[in-house]
């Protein structure tokens, strides 16, 4: 543990999400007040930003501005998706790193985002701690997915999943308004993880939700998804609503939606890039039914809803990224702020952990195989009982002229 004196910075990766600059605000604003460290740099489109000296100087930014960030959806620095290789492969990206580090005086580096992002914090945390360069180094945790490993959940994830749940309830009230049957096929993201999707349960806890409920922790068949839809609607009218996740995978864990269309494109981690189930599955039916069909993707505006956030979900995002410059001051390193749920009370309350990145970096939390029903097409009680605390209380810019008040940063440029 190193008590360290010098500049920090700070970068955000991966998809955004309607609370990672709640986590901005919270390590811009404890960072400024904090006496050993001496300059706060937020850097421009992540790691990018590291490496082509793009970054601004978050001293010359209004107070009012950098608090209306816990309001303000997407990454407002500018997000990426670069994945450092492995410095035993390739150390060019290192030493560049380590020179503009040497360069500013960086001794406190914060990355917020998901899985690959808790990766690149641990290669550069390892790779500094080689080359013998002090430099405390902390994760804040990021992810609408809520599959980031050993914590109970993460930022994002709880508004999210309160639009998806809103939104559903919305939808099922406008489906099932004809006197005649229709078919709405809803397509939610999560790839590996079915979390996203399971929020469509809490719809259907206010008697509102979807018919069919399909996870990518359970192997998908069309076929049986025909015969769900069939049998739903023989028995109301003609009418169902089925929520997909766009990650669901056969037994052979094939991507369904891979299946259904061409080759998909790749992202640059090496990923299926998803999207478009909806319709296909959609198509299908119509098909085989004949009947009026709806394929809805939530798509972006389920990570960036953040007129439905969760007051939960923008405190705790906040806080964490508070907590993570707290820790790196106290001379902590190589760890990623975590959560933890501590119901000794009889209600909700969230603690702070820390995890080692290499425990978390790569790894993933899917949802509990005992939380899905035997058949498949739903979730238990289980599933309810832990999502409902998390969803709870709203927190919304205020608004000007009826629409709502951003952040509007001046993003003076610090490099170069």
């Amino acid at each position: 543990m190193k008590n360290l004196k010098g500049a920090c910075m700070f970068g955000q990766s991966g998809g955004p999400t309607s609370v990672i600059n709640a986590s901005a605000a919270g390590v811009f604003i404890e960072a400024l007040s904090q006496k050993n460290i001496t300059k706060v740099y937020g850097l421009a489109h992540g790691i990018k930003g590291l490496l082509e000296e793009n970054f601004y100087d978050m001293g010359k930014e209004e107070e009012k501005e950098l608090l209306l960030l816990k309001n303000t959806p997407s990454s407002n620095l500018g997000s990426v998706r670069y994945k450092l290789k492995d410095s035993s492969v390739d150390e060019t990206d290192y030493k560049k790193i380590l020179e503009v580090f040497k360069k500013y005086d960086v001794r406190y580096f914060f990355y917020n985002g998901g899985n690959d992002s808790m990766d690149t914090c641990n290669k550069i945390s390892k790779y500094l701690i080689k080359a013998g360069y002090d430099c405390n180094i902390i994760g804040v945790p990021k992810t609408i997915d809520n599959d980031l490993f050993g914590t109970d959940h993460c930022p994002g994830y709880a508004s999210a999943a309160k639009y998806i749940a809103t939104t559903l309830m919305e939808l099922n009230l406008d489906a099932k308004v004809y006197d005649k049957g229709q078919v709405v096929v809803i397509e939610i993201m999560g790839r590996n993880a079915g979390w996203l999707t399971a929020a469509a349960s809490l719809a259907g806890y206010k008697g509102l939700g979807a018919d069919l409920i399909y996870l990518p922790e359970v192997p998908f068949s069309v076929e049986k998804f025909k015969k769900d839809v069939k049998r739903v609607m023989d028995e109301n009218g003609g009418k169902c609503i089925a929520c997909v996740s766009e990650g669901i995978r056969d037994k052979d864990k094939n991507f369904i939606v891979e299946k259904l269309s061409q080759e998909k494109a790749k992202d640059n981690f090496g990923h299926t890039q998803l999207g478009g189930l909806a319709i296909q599955l959609a198509d299908l039916i119509s098909q085989e039914y004949g009947v009026k069909v709806r394929g809805v993707e939530f798509s972006l505006m389920q990570r960036s809803a953040a007129h439905l956030a969760s007051g939960v979900d923008v405190e705790e995002a906040f806080l964490a990224g508070r907590e993570a410059v707290k820790v790196a001051c106290a001379g902590i390193t190589d760890k990623m702020v975590a959560f933890e749920r501590d119901m000794s009370s009889g209600s909700y309350k969230c603690v702070f952990k820390l995890l080692p990145l290499d425990v978390v970096a790569n790894a993933e939390k899917t949802v509990p195989l005992e939380w899905i029903t035997e058949d498949g097409i739903g979730l238990k009680k289980e599933f309810i009982d832990y999502a409902l605390p998390l969803i709870q209380g709203e927190s919304k810019a205020p608004l000007e002229d009826g629409l709502p008040r951003f952040s509007k940063l001046k993003k003076i440029q610090a490099g170069k």
